[in-house]
């Protein structure tokens, strides 16, 4: 398991619901060890719910997905908790808790997983956050953080247990341009630098552009896959409309036919 060029996910035949609505059906693709790989669609694609399905937040109504060779899926115990401590995850606003230091938000999934010291484990919490460049705000309250030192914050707790894989959902939302171009260079320096897989939910075009070695583009009316490769070459390239539309932010037709409010005053 975890060579190089392997998958180190393996997503066969995914459909996701919520009770009798079917949000995703029947999607199949696989993540590459060391990949940067970027989930993208429209608003109410399932981007969101993949990812959440891929991290065992909820079981698939159908399909498999291995994480590293194990089916989270249908893993239970022991076996479970193992897979789950390959992953780290990065949630969209950060989700640090509020009554903790960064030092004690970082900590946390070592003092849950782990018999170190204390010591120890202030090291490692320490290291991490040295990793996002924010080894000088280790006594700080999440109140008293910016937007992408909380996104930064987030990612160092994401890594306390040195996983393989990383999920970060949306992680350039709510940032302006410099932050989350800083953002987006560090994710590619810790690949580089660690080796870690990213497996990414944004439909930003610049960060897309920026980091992904890979995407997949969902699709809401089909709910499924609709484009599969480097976004260059997808941009590029694509013979699918509504690829073309994202790739180039180009309106839809029956948008360009709407008449703006400023002409009619």
């Amino acid at each position: 398991m975890g060579e190089p060029g392997k998958n180190i996910i393996d997503v066969q035949n995914l459909t996701c619901a919520y009770g009798e609505l079917v949000v995703i059906n029947d999607i199949s693709f696989g993540v590459k060890q060391g990949e940067i790989f970027v989930i993208l669609g429209g608003s109410g694609c399932g981007k969101s719910t993949v990812l959440k399905h891929m991290i065992g937040l909820y079981p698939p109504a159908h399909g498999k997905i291995f994480i590293d060779g194990d089916d989270i899926g249908s893993a239970f115990g022991k076996t479970r908790l193992d897979i789950l401590q390959r992953i780290g995850v990065m949630y969209q606003m950060g989700a640090l808790f509020g009554s903790m230091t960064l030092l004690e938000n970082v900590r946390l999934p070592l003092e849950e997983f782990t018999s170190m010291p204390l010591e120890a484990m202030n090291y490692v919490a320490r290291m991490k956050l040295s990793l996002v460049g924010l080894e000088g705000s280790v006594d700080k309250m999440p109140s008293e953080l910016s937007g992408g030192m909380l996104k930064r914050g987030a990612i160092a707790r994401a890594m306390a247990l040195d996983p393989k894989i990383l999920f970060l959902d949306e992680p350039s939302a709510g940032l302006d341009p410099i932050t989350s171009a800083d953002l987006d260079e560090l994710i590619r320096s810790l690949s580089r630098s660690l080796g870690v897989t990213f497996v990414i939910v944004t439909h930003e075009l610049q960060s897309i552009f920026s980091i992904a070695d890979r995407i997949i583009m969902l699709d809401k009316s089909t709910k499924g896959i609709i484009a599969d490769g480097d976004p260059r070459k997808l941009r590029d390239e694509s013979d699918i409309p509504l690829v073309r539309r994202f790739f180039h932010r180009e309106l839809t037709e029956k948008t360009s036919k709407v008449t703006p409010v400023m002409e009619t005053l």
